[in-house]
């Protein structure tokens, strides 16, 4: 911990472009003798007269945006903290595609749905791979890992492990399971609600804008479990329910968009961790650690349990029963189940917790849905997915949830394989491309009102069209549409409508004194909520009756 702590201390010196452009300079001149700053500069000068000497013209310009320094470019620009919120602001005013450069790097971020969809879906086939991020994949363990993986053979034999289990009709296997786990989960909330916040807790220091998450206990950890690897929870210090929330969330910071000055120089990963200013290093080297214990430890529970003949159905079972796995197909299944446990349970529990702030903060649309469950459901049973198909409030309801709080808010960058031009701007081959799916679901010219939640916008009323699907845009698109999509959706719902069914979610009141929550996401791949307090009761004597009733499905 204390060494954790050290390197964290560390991070904004570390991270700072200033400070890593001054320790590559003082590198370059302790290996070389005589070298002055003076010569640097010129050196540098030089070189960048002579590349826009030999640079062949462009065939269209660049889409519009900030303007560089020579050499640097912008990489001062880089925003660290909530950069969906920068990314709007570049989007208002250079356009639905603005445009940096930083140390050679295109860099193009997306602030429209339609241009989102006709270049990463119309134009898949040259839009679909992955940067290299040095940071999270050669130093943190997750060049495997699914949501990271190059575009090609292994990530299509991936994407057909997710569909042959957990595809839009197989994820109905699933159903039973999903509705046994938030029931019990109900139980636990009735006994302490309060718990319901306890479940996230602080560390880190004041100086960085997150929070560590550990999760002692969450509904979306034990569903995600017992799907992708048969296991079944404890109710507290679950030590793989631990394990994916520490390993996600050095996920979350180690693929943060401009988070690392390593994804944007590699070769600063060739340096030694003893270097001044190589503190990443030492943070990547145990988070690595934790990484391979999470992929290997429930996988490998999977296996014993088979050959005890007791495992029972899972995904990753599913993937291993019938058939003898070479080494690659081993190693392919095994991430492929890590992808799905380790993904599923953050970005749910994410979702899950920003529904019970929605709650709190409106509660009209609360009572709104209670009443279209009291009518369909009734009072003497707990809403299962068979209802789903007559609960459409809900169903908007859910999507509202999805569309409130982005999960992903900047998406996971992609890699332009090949030279394009688009809209009449050239994009180069190897240009990094950022969709701000923050701005997209709360672009006022898409969600009028966006900062209100407001199921009915996703209804037909009056004649007037329901506004657009969030699942559209929330989950990505074209060739690296989430894999898990079908599953995450369906979680969602029914932690919804159970939760709904039984509980009264309100403000909490301290010495009379009504407190209000605040909608504050955190900063990362996966974009968290921060702690809130909210009142969480039964409804009625009869819905605490179904809560505490056994489970029987």
């Amino acid at each position: 911990m204390v060494r954790l702590e050290s390197g964290i201390r560390q991070y904004h010196r570390c991270y700072n472009p200033s400070y890593y452009l001054l320790v590559l300079c003082s590198s370059t001149m302790l290996t070389l003798p005589n070298v002055t700053w003076l010569d640097i500069y010129l050196a540098g000068v030089g070189a960048y007269l002579v590349k826009q000497v030999f640079t062949k013209k462009n065939p269209a310009p660049y889409p519009p945006g900030r303007p560089g320094w020579p050499l640097i470019g912008n990489i001062l620009d880089i925003p660290h903290v909530q950069p969906w919120l920068t990314f709007a602001e570049w989007g208002k005013k250079y356009g639905d595609i603005s445009h940096i450069e930083v140390l050679g790097q295109h860099i193009m971020v997306l602030n429209s749905i339609n241009t989102t969809v006709q270049m990463l879906d119309k134009k898949s086939s040259i839009y679909s791979d992955r940067p290299v991020f040095p940071m999270a994949c050669e130093l943190a363990g997750w060049k495997d890992f699914l949501a990271l993986l190059p575009y090609g053979e292994h990530l299509r034999w991936h994407r057909k492990n997710f569909h042959h289990v957990i595809g839009n009709r197989a994820v109905k296997d699933f159903h039973e399971l999903e509705e046994i786990e938030n029931h019990q989960s109900l139980k636990r909330i009735l006994v302490k609600p309060e718990e319901l916040l306890e479940h996230i807790r602080q560390y880190g220091c004041s100086s960085l804008d997150w929070l560590n998450l550990e999760f002692f206990y969450s509904t979306a950890g034990a569903i995600i479990l017992r799907i992708s690897h048969g296991y079944e929870v404890q109710e507290k210090n679950d030590p793989f329910v631990e394990l994916a929330d520490r390993a996600l969330d050095r996920f979350s910071r180690s693929t943060a968009p401009g988070a690392w000055m390593v994804d944007i120089i590699p070769s600063l990963a060739k340096v030694p961790e003893w270097f001044p200013g190589a503190g990443f290093k030492r943070l990547a080297r145990e988070w690595k650690q934790t990484v391979e214990e999470m992929v290997s430890a429930p996988y490998q529970f999977v296996k014993d349990q088979r050959a005890a003949g007791i495992a029972p159905k899972s995904f990753a079972s599913s993937l291993l029963e019938g058939r003898t796995l070479s080494a690659e197909e081993d190693h392919i299944s095994k991430w492929s189940s890590a992808a799905l446990y380790a993904g599923g349970s953050d970005t749910t529990v994410s979702s899950i917790y920003s529904f019970f702030l929605a709650m709190t903060l409106f509660p009209d649309v609360q009572k709104k849905a209670q009443a279209e469950i009291d009518a369909v459901v009734g009072p003497d049973r707990l809403p299962s997915f068979a209802d789903r198909d007559s609960l459409p409030y809900i169903e908007a309801l859910a999507k509202e949830v999805h569309r409130w709080h982005a999960v992903v808010p900047t998406s996971v960058p992609r890699r332009v394989t090949e030279d394009d031009i688009h809209d009449g701007y050239y994009i180069p081959k190897g240009t990094m491309i950022i969709a701000n799916i923050w701005f997209m679901l709360n672009d006022p010219r898409t969600y009028p009102n966006p900062s209100e939640f407001n199921p009915e916008r996703f209804l037909a009323n009056d004649g007037k069209e329901p506004e657009r699907d969030p699942r559209t845009i929330a989950f990505g698109s074209g060739r690296r549409l989430c894999a898990g999509l079908h599953l995450a959706d369906a979680s969602v719902w029914i932690s919804t409508v159970m939760s709904l069914a039984v509980f009264d979610i309100s403000k909490v009141v301290e010495n009379g004194v009504e407190i209000i929550p605040k909608f504050d996401p955190m900063s990362g791949t996966i974009s968290h909520l921060r702690p809130f307090k909210c009142s969480i009761k039964p409804r009625s004597a009869k819905a605490a009756g179904l809560i505490q009733q056994d489970v029987n499905y």
